[in-house]
């Protein structure tokens, strides 16, 4: 069977995922490849100590509030 019109194609290399496989484990450039793990770097960093904007809210949650009788 010529494999030149399936490679060539990525959904007939859909219906047959065993031969893509296959040819992933074969694959002299795919062992090859630099391998490293990259860590995301969605964690946000917090601050350790208290900037001006913390301190006033803190200074503005402990005013008690007038009473409106």
């Amino acid at each position: 069977m010529d494999k030149s019109p399936l490679i060539s194609n990525p959904f007939a290399l859909m219906m047959n995922p065993d031969a893509v496989l296959a040819a992933m484990a074969g694959s002299d450039r795919l062992h090859r490849l630099q391998r490293r793990i990259c860590k995301p770097l969605d964690k946000p960093l917090i601050p350790k100590a208290p900037d001006a904007a913390a301190s006033f809210d803190d200074e503005i949650d402990q005013v008690e509030e007038p009473s409106h009788d």
